[in-house]
């Protein structure tokens, strides 16, 4: 079993919590139990790095405190723990992989970010520069970061997939909990002119208030996906930004093309 569904906006979380926790961690531990129930063996669960809350320029390992500021990352958290309980007490097989921001699409072109409406970093930087949006508003430059924004580690869509599988397979060997991501941050101004420079077009942009359970940095240690033997194809930010651009532009309604 792959589960990949999630209600997953932080900010929404805040003002909606209870949609969080009933949609996401009432309803995946009723997928849990129904997946012990029938017999299912391995579970593997799409987690977060917003478990973690840590103001650190250090990578953040798998036994790094957990402390949640979202309800999102809360929702997550439960699901986690309820997956042990279900391995120890009826011996289901399960991997959770804390993605650090999924970004990029398909290389081949095939696959890109649609939501409605959307909320990752990259592709509203993208439509802000190719002016399908207003200006991007950037949430707080008073962070304890170098340039005040948040610092996010993204990793690429395509490198998640194979650790998928690779944790499919390691689950043989017993659980399986993987921080996934790069080991390097950026922020979202860096992100920014990541954007411009691959796209050769000015990113508008504005400075607005801070949204409520944003941690200021946020990078991963994938030490043991990588002795695993995971090795992300995808590790520089403007490849990854490169591949979400030729996707977004050449899909101005998304998968409504």
């Amino acid at each position: 079993m792959f589960h990949f569904a999630s209600l997953s906006q932080v900010g929404e979380s805040m003002r909606m919590p209870m949609r969080y926790l009933l949609d996401n961690a009432a309803n995946g531990i009723r997928l849990i139990d129904a997946c012990v129930r029938h017999g299912v063996g391995r579970f593997v669960l799409s987690s977060t790095a917003a478990l973690f809350n840590l103001d650190s320029a250090e990578p953040i390992p798998e036994d790094a405190p957990i402390d949640p500021q979202s309800a999102y990352g809360d929702s997550k958290w439960m699901l986690e723990r309820a997956l042990r309980w279900a391995g120890q007490v009826h011996g289901l097989r399960f991997a959770c992989l804390r993605y650090f921001n999924a970004a990029g699409s398909d290389p081949a072109g095939r696959l890109g970010e649609d939501h409605r409406p959307e909320s990752h970093l990259i592709p509203l930087v993208i439509d802000a520069a190719l002016g399908r949006r207003p200006a991007l508003d950037v949430y707080g430059d008073d962070y304890p970061t170098e340039d005040g924004t948040c610092i996010r580690d993204y990793v690429h869509v395509s490198d998640l997939a194979s650790a998928h599988l690779l944790a499919l397979e390691a689950l043989d060997r017993g659980a399986v909990i993987w921080n996934l991501g790069n080991g390097t941050g950026h922020s979202v101004r860096q992100v920014i002119a990541s954007v411009e420079h691959v796209s050769g077009l000015k990113v508008p942009y504005q400075v607005v208030a801070r949204r409520a359970g944003d941690a200021s940095v946020l990078v991963a240690s994938s030490t043991r996906a990588q002795q695993a033997g995971w090795q992300p194809a995808h590790g520089d930010l403007d490849d990854i930004v490169a591949t979400a651009f030729a996707w977004r532009k050449a899909h101005p309604n998304g998968y409504g093309d």
